[in-house]
């Protein structure tokens, strides 16, 4: 897997018609997994927008192995960085192996059809996932968790060596959750850089070798999960008590005081 690095310097991130935030400074690098926790509205998924070039900095920069993000042209980015959307409705009723094999895109072209070794690889993605038997289905009768899976696939296949994925969990059951951060380690260990947002703070203890936290647009606190994500930091972002226990096995989890 190719080395490569995404770096935010100074970001300042929103809209034509609003700032969203500032000064978020990240970076994530081969066999990195960074976790970005915050509630609702605080600004990951435009962060991450802005990190993929799918929206315009309005300040700072986005280097993308070391070149300015804005510099390089769409097929290049494909090639560098993949991307897991928010869970969302289908429209058209592609099969799960057309979604995955979307992926391969920015290797051979958008008029360009897929060869045998893009087939291969996007049932390989599938297979790994455990929902090989989904390939030939309809997306638009596939449940949400499902179709998710089907899109985690596709970044897989899209062999870039960084991933962003936005919620990746949201909308899965705890066995297919499991299973994606499961799959989201196995990732890191082959070398490729993975930043995530959640609202689950034990999938930040899970899997995250980093965690950032964000509220109102600005990064609040960096760092390792355990130094991070204290019960001072859950209250003061969350506005709620939080006891923060580890289990015998070595696990550690985030327990709310009702």
């Amino acid at each position: 897997m190719v080395v490569m690095q995404i770096e935010a310097i100074d970001l300042a991130f929103g809209y034509p018609e609003r700032a969203v935030g500032r000064n978020a400074k990240l970076a994530i690098g081969p066999g990195e997994v960074l976790c970005l926790l915050g509630p609702n509205g605080c600004g990951k998924t435009t962060l991450f927008r802005t990190m993929l070039g799918l929206l315009p900095p309005q300040g700072g920069r986005v280097l993308l192995g070391g070149d300015a993000l804005d510099g390089l042209p769409r097929g290049e980015i494909a090639r560098r960085i993949a991307y897991v959307p928010q869970a969302q409705g289908a429209v058209f009723p592609y099969t799960a192996l057309d979604i995955v094999l979307m992926g391969r895109i920015a290797h051979r072209g958008v008029f360009a059809g897929p060869t045998r070794d893009d087939r291969r690889i996007a049932s390989d993605a599938l297979g790994e996932l455990g929902i090989a038997d989904l390939a030939l289905r309809d997306v638009t009768r596939l449940s949400g968790g499902q179709r998710q899976l089907v899109v985690v696939a596709r970044a897989i296949a899209q062999g870039a060596p960084l991933i962003v994925m936005d919620e990746p969990t949201a909308s899965l059951d705890f066995g297919n959750q499991v299973m994606v951060l499961t799959e989201i380690r196995r990732l890191a260990r082959r070398g490729a850089g993975i930043v995530l947002s959640t609202h689950d703070p034990d999938h930040a203890f899970a899997v995250a070798d980093r965690v950032a936290v964000m509220k109102d647009g600005v990064i609040v606190g960096e760092g390792a999960p355990k130094t991070v994500l204290t019960p001072d930091l859950m209250r003061s972002v969350y506005g709620v008590e939080v006891s923060i226990e580890q289990l015998m096995d070595g696990q550690t989890v985030v327990a709310p005081r009702y």
